[in-house]
């Protein structure tokens, strides 16, 4: 605990993790510039959390890209995210919009946070799609019609070494949201489907039009326009 707490604790080394929660892989340039450190000062922030299995390499011709080293990783982040959130005082700045997008819609690893993520487990719960309890979530009958239909292999989602369907409590909502397999498994269709897509530079992700159709036929999900507009922006 001791040698995890100090590696994340080093600010440099926490914006570098926190770049590497959307999932995706970015090279040490990169991540350097996110930590505000040269390269060289990144080679070897990147060098020990490496050692410590937080990150992971892989090697692309000449280029290395890096990236979690598991979606528990992740888990722990934002974990800390939210104590740090519950225990720190308020801070007197004022919200940015980057702010205001990420609390809308955000990865967290490889599934969906935010207000868009409570809104869709919401939205499965009360279709009866999933039965929720404080820690996990059982698909029903008609849910695995759904999710099927969706072009979601449940029965693939099952075989991966992690849990299949968690029920985490939102960072910025405090209302729980879905995770694990079957979390990262919608979160991949709803890319595939170009329905919602990343913001540059940020975890948030925006709700493209073709997405808030989507959204509203398959869970009654409902956008307004100026928000479609300013997301897809």
């Amino acid at each position: 605990m001791a040698e995890i707490g100090a590696l994340v604790g080093d600010p440099a080394r926490a914006n570098m993790l926190t770049a590497l929660m959307n999932g995706e892989s970015l090279s040490a340039s990169d991540l350097a510039w996110h930590a505000g450190v040269t390269p060289q000062t990144a080679s070897g922030h990147l060098a020990r959390m490496m050692a410590a299995d937080l990150i992971k390499v892989t090697a692309q011709g000449r280029h290395r890209y890096y990236k979690l080293a598991s979606p528990a990783v992740g888990r722990m982040l934002e974990t800390i995210y939210q104590v740090a959130g519950e225990q720190s005082a308020p801070r007197r700045r004022l919200p940015s919009y980057v702010d205001t997008a990420m609390r809308e819609a955000r990865t967290c690893y490889d599934h969906l946070a935010g207000v868009l993520a409570v809104m869709i487990t919401e939205a499965m719960v009360s279709k009866r799609y999933l039965v929720l309890n404080d820690e996990a979530g059982v698909v029903t009958r008609g849910g695995r019609r759904f999710f099927t239909g969706f072009g979601i292999d449940l029965d693939a989602a099952c075989r991966t070494r992690r849990h299949f369907c968690r029920v985490c409590i939102d960072l910025t909502e405090r209302r729980p949201h879905v995770s694990g397999a079957l979390g990262a498994a919608f979160c991949a269709r709803c890319f595939e489907l170009g329905w919602i897509t990343r913001m540059k530079d940020t975890r948030a992700v925006a709700v493209t039009p073709k997405g808030a159709a989507g959204f509203r036929e398959a869970l009654g999900i409902e956008f307004g326009p100026s928000q479609v507009r300013r997301r897809a922006a």
